[in-house]
């Protein structure tokens, strides 16, 4: 007798044959060509469809993103995805190098591949292909993951109304929530209160009354079935972002409460359960093995592309990349209250082959002609790529850390992992969006202090042990600190406290002292009152005396342990 398991593994060979990602796809490898229609295509299955868009990061237009080079995994996540990247994991998932989806994907040839393929992306693009869906799947359900109202300088310039009304207009039916956050209480429930759809955070909670503050799920009513959308926050919204400015609530991954709003909505006999997800990848893979009763898991937060879905126990999760590169579709075959069979689809957003969707392009031009000459001035121009996705530092970051040193007259830069932030090409211009693109956030100023080298190195093992502690629940999803003027040796096996080895001054070679004072400068402080000139007006400064950017390879953290 076959069990539901070895049925949802040999739907999972059926997905990667026909209807992954890596279907009919793949096959435009050899021609080197890309229409929408073959972008498009999919053979519908079952009687549900799913669309989700995740860590948009407020990405109005097509832009360029370099996949990671570096994406270390520890513990059981050692060597699977999406902890495999390059050529790796080219030949995991069967791509051909310099195709177009080795172009999405990962980051070999990435200048190359770029000039070839173009940009990707795009709000008016994505909502040709979610107008495609639903023309063919009338029911389907698009969730947006999170990460959607934060990122830009129209999006900060607004409080997040342009993302708002991009996505009212793209007909998101359900959300949850990081990054907005940072907006504070006040703004996130304005806008909740406007919104045509449910706002959904089992795991967010009154402070004050110890009980939940939103919506924890909706049961949606499509084609006779009813499909329960369990909504998953940020968990360590306190931590990894200012907690001030949202005090009123408290996060937390919550096992046993996601387990009980899935016992609740298969008492209520629903016909499918999927959790609406911003824990992050290896978060969701733990949380797929130890909550019962979830079909599918739409992952967002780590900002992973991968083409095929994972199948943990009975659950498959489904990682759909970030700034608007990539649209998932999930058709899914429910039977008898559960989930007998699926076809999945990564449909790339090459913006050049998909054709703008009028309205949103129009609502797009709207959103951003009150600031467009401000976005679009030149400040300099780039001779290399500029990217930030990776454990350790990328070239965005590393001018970050000059300008930092440079304009607040310092000997180390401290400046935050985030993830988001599109890449540039060689030969680009630098623009004041670019610049914001970058560093565009709440809570922005640029500190200058002064630390020992004891205090560095706490820093550097705690943000350590947020990405490679072996635990998933005890990561925050983030990369590296980036660090100007300092380099480091980390052994990633190590734990806490013994990662962070051969700290030293870059500039003279000199070691750091524990017991010396060092002037540091930092952005992105989660401490209150933090004062300093803004970190994008800061890099534009030091970009606009540089002229060209070319910054030399960085060689300053010695990585083992791996």
């Amino acid at each position: 007798m076959i069990t539901r398991r070895h049925f949802l593994q040999a739907a999972m060979a059926t997905s990667a044959i026909v209807g992954s990602g890596l279907g009919n796809w793949s096959r435009l490898a050899a021609q080197q060509a890309l229409t929408q229609d073959q972008l498009l295509q999919f053979d519908d299955f079952g009687n549900v469809t799913l669309i989700h868009i995740t860590d948009i990061h407020a990405q109005l237009k097509p832009i360029w993103f370099r996949e990671p080079e570096i994406n270390i995994g520890v513990g059981e996540a050692k060597g699977r995805v999406p902890h495999v990247t390059g050529t790796e994991f080219q030949q995991m998932f069967g791509i051909a190098p310099k195709s177009p989806e080795a172009y999405a994907l990962t980051y070999p040839d990435f200048d190359a591949l770029g000039r070839t393929y173009g940009r990707m992306g795009g709000i008016d693009r994505m909502a040709t292909v979610v107008k495609a869906i639903r023309a063919a799947r009338p029911d389907s359900i698009l969730l947006d993951g999170g990460d959607t109202w934060h990122g830009s300088m129209t999006s900060l310039k607004t409080r997040g109304q342009d993302m708002v009304n991009a996505m009212n207009l793209l007909g998101v039916d359900g959300m949850t929530s990081h990054w907005e956050w940072t907006y504070g209480t006040e703004r996130v429930n304005e806008i909740v209160e406007s919104l045509p759809f449910p706002f959904l955070g089992a795991n967010i909670f009154d402070v004050e009354w110890d009980e939940p503050a939103f919506e924890p799920y909706h049961i949606y009513e499509k084609g006779g079935l009813a499909i329960g959308v369990i909504g998953q926050a940020f968990p360590y919204m306190p931590i990894a972002n200012p907690g001030w400015m949202f005090p009123e609530y408290s996060f937390g991954i919550r096992e046993e409460r996601m387990q009980a709003m899935v016992n609740e909505l298969r008492g209520k006999n629903v016909d499918l359960v999927v959790c609406l997800s911003h824990n992050g990848f290896d978060v969701d893979h733990k949380m797929a093995s130890r909550v019962q009763g979830i079909d599918v898991i739409l992952s967002g937060h780590t900002h992973d592309a991968i083409p095929e879905p994972v199948l943990v126990g009975d659950t498959i999760i489904i990682a759909t990349g970030s700034n608007g590169k990539f649209v998932s579709r999930v058709d899914l075959d429910v039977q008898n209250g559960r989930m007998a069979g699926f076809r999945h689809k990564l449909i790339p957003i090459f913006s050049d082959v998909i054709t703008p969707d009028a309205e949103m392009a129009a609502l797009i031009d709207a959103e951003r002609e009150p600031f467009k000459a401000e976005l679009e001035e030149q400040i300099g121009t780039t001779e290399m790529v500029l990217y930030r996705r990776g454990n350790f530092n990328g070239t965005w970051d590393d001018l970050i850390c000059d300008a930092v040193r440079s304009e607040r007259d310092v000997q180390i830069a401290l400046s935050p992992g985030v993830r988001w932030g599109p890449s540039l090409l060689p030969g680009d211009p630098i623009t004041r969006e670019d610049i914001h693109n970058a560093t565009s956030m709440t809570y922005g100023q640029v500190y200058r202090s002064e630390m020992t080298g004891e205090t560095l190195k706490t820093i550097l093992e705690d943000v350590a042990d947020n990405i490679f502690n072996p635990d998933p629940y005890y990561q925050q999803g983030g990369d590296m600190v980036r660090v100007g003027g300092l380099g480091y040796s980390i052994d990633v096996s190590k734990p806490i406290g013994q990662r962070i080895t051969d700290m030293v001054l870059t500039d003279t070679g000199e070691a750091l002292d524990p017991a010396k004072t060092y002037t540091v400068g930092g952005w992105a402080s989660v401490n209150e009152g933090t004062e300093g000139p803004q970190i994008w007006d800061v890099l534009e400064s030091h970009v606009r005396k540089l002229g060209t950017v070319n910054l030399p390879e960085n060689t300053s953290v010695t990585v083992t342990g791996i």
